[in-house]
């Protein structure tokens, strides 16, 4: 299906990562902001992609299959969007597996380190939490990822923090003392893994890593756009990355990085906040050789 006007946002999260929203749900929200498609974007799965179409289908709305690739360089959470990758692709499947091993991996060694802080958590109670927020028809448990917005859901329901923002300033965001970052995959390798299961890469949120330099490197490596619009984007960000964009020729895309709302606290922004032209969408299908 050619898009041929509307808006869309092109980066959402839902229950089948670390979203509070099944992918029913996002669908709904997009109609109900005006949008004539939206793309599913979880971290390292796209096991929320087959119900989003399905319901974009009954309620009119275009579903864009995505990813969001979680890597590390410089020491710091650097994450690339996939679209149209191919989702038969035994290969790429494999590969995302292998990625949540390590989200997994992560989540042992943070909860360790906070019990190591006198935080008595565990991680049956961070799966637990991530359980309860995963809608009855997202895939099974085995494709589903679990990441610290779970280990945050813990630590509110146990009384530790008050909100999410509280948890990851204290113990869960980058230099807190509960962070660690183990070797993962770089935003090099992960251009290269979704070129070869047929997608189109994409920087996410690049005015987030505070290393322009590191920006494009991944531009001249072969990314084919960058996320110019997004809810932690400001205005000077988005003319810089425009202007980047432009330099290398590539497609500008933007989006709210919707994850949900608590206590009225949207996180990073509501379903349409960020949006670019749905013309937008027919750059990122690749071309059928």
């Amino acid at each position: 299906m050619v898009i041929k006007g509307g808006l869309a946002d092109l980066h959402t999260h839902t229950t089948a990562s670390d979203g509070l929203h099944s992918p029913t749900d996002i669908v709904q929200f997009a109609k109900a902001a005006g949008l004539s498609a939206v793309a599913i974007t979880d971290h390292d799965t796209i096991a929320g992609v087959a119900e989003a179409i399905v319901a974009g289908e009954r309620i009119g709305v275009t579903v864009v299959p995505g990813v969001e690739v979680s890597t590390v360089a410089g020491g710091q959470d650097i994450h690339i969007l996939g679209y149209f990758t191919n989702g038969s692709d035994k290969q790429w499947l494999a590969r995302l597996a292998s990625l949540r091993d390590v989200r997994n991996h992560r989540n042992d060694m943070i909860v360790s380190r906070l019990n190591e802080l006198g935080v008595s958590i565990t991680m049956d109670d961070v799966r637990e939490a991530a359980r309860s927020k995963q809608a009855a028809s997202d895939a099974s448990e085995k494709a589903f990822s679990i990441g610290r917005p779970h280990i945050a859901e813990v630590l509110i329901r146990q009384g530790v923090v008050s909100t999410m923002g509280e948890a990851f300033d204290k113990y869960l965001a980058s230099g807190a003392a509960a962070y660690v970052n183990p070797p993962r995959l770089t935003p090099f390798e992960a251009v290269d893994w979704i070129h070869e299961a047929g997608g189109t890469s994409v920087i996410a949120h690049p005015g987030l890593y505070g290393d322009d330099e590191l920006v494009e490197a991944i531009a001249k490596h072969g990314a084919n756009g960058i996320e110019v619009f997004h809810s932690d984007h400001g205005a000077e960000e988005e003319s810089r990355y425009a202007e980047l964009a432009a330099k290398y020729g590539l497609i500008v895309t933007g989006g709210s990085d919707f994850h949900g709302s608590r206590q009225g606290e949207v996180f990073h922004g509501a379903v349409g906040s960020r949006t670019v032209d749905a013309v937008t969408i027919e750059l990122l299908r690749p071309k059928k050789k």
